[in-house]
This record gives structure tokens, C-alpha cells and sequence, in this order.
């Protein structure tokens, strides 16, 4: 057995992948509409060599409300190699650190649709550092 995909549903597509691709970094390796079925599937992953984890993005045509909480997930989990770097990236570009890396190891942030996206620093964790060791927490993640 092995890994193939986590799903997510997403009510807006181009928020979506602005925010996993334009933000997070990630690539679009596929994608399928279905016209029958009204909804585009898009898959995506890290560009890692060795890594075959992707993301599908469930986007139904005709979702007029957001989806509550219990229908998408938990959470998605990326390894980073610079987490302080990764989340004044990602800060630059608009998105909230939620959970901001105090422990120069463990961060999230959220997507448009409300996912939860933990960043795991590679390797043991960075030094403390400024602004995030002395950052409060946001919202939930």
C-alpha cells in the first residue's frame, strides 16, 4: 500500500491555487474537469524528488456556501527547510501565521477555505528568533 493523495474541498478554485500554489509553493501536475458531474479535480505536489504526496482539490461547480469545518480535514503538513523564511513569505504575500513558529519548529496558516497547513521545520528546530518568538497565536488552526 501507499500514499496517494489527500482531498480537499475548495469553494473558490482561483483562491485556492493562488494560495497553494502562488503562496505555498506548491505545483499543479494535473488537472480534470468533469462536465457531467460538474466539478474540476486538481492535483498537486511539492516538485520534491521522492516525493509522491499530492493534494487534490475538489472544486464543486455549483457550491454556492463554504464548507463547514468537518467536511474538508484536519490539516495538511509541509517539511520546510527555513521556517522563519517560509512564513515571512508567506506573511509578505497576505496570509496569517496563525501559530507563528516560537519554537523555530511547528507553524500554521490557513487556507482561503479555512484548511489548516502545519509547516514542520526539516531537521531539528531553528533558534528562537524575532518577530516569531515573541508573536501570539491567531484565530484557531
Amino acid at each position: 500500500m501507499r500514499y496517494l493523495h489527500t482531498m480537499l474541498r475548495v469553494r473558490d478554485l482561483d483562491a485556492a491555487l493562488d494560495f497553494f500554489v502562488g503562496k505555498l509553493g506548491l505545483r499543479e501536475v494535473r488537472r480534470q474537469a468533469h462536465e457531467a458531474g460538474r466539478f474540476t479535480l486538481v492535483f498537486l505536489s511539492s516538485g520534491a524528488d521522492r516525493d509522491p504526496a499530492q493534494v487534490e482539490l475538489t472544486y464543486n461547480w455549483d457550491q454556492p456556501e463554504p464548507y463547514p469545518v468537518g467536511r474538508f480535514f484536519g490539516h495538511l503538513a509541509y517539511e520546510v527547510d527555513d521556517i522563519y523564511a517560509t512564513c515571512a513569505r508567506l506573511r509578505a504575500a497576505g496570509v496569517a501565521i496563525l501559530r507563528p513558529p516560537r519554537d523555530g519548529h511547528m507553524a500554521f496558516v490557513k487556507s482561503p477555505d479555512g484548511h489548516s497547513i502545519e509547516l514542520l521545520q526539516r531537521g531539528g528546530p531553528l533558534p528562537p528568533a524575532e518577530p516569531w518568538a515573541s508573536m501570539p497565536n491567531q484565530g484557531s488552526w
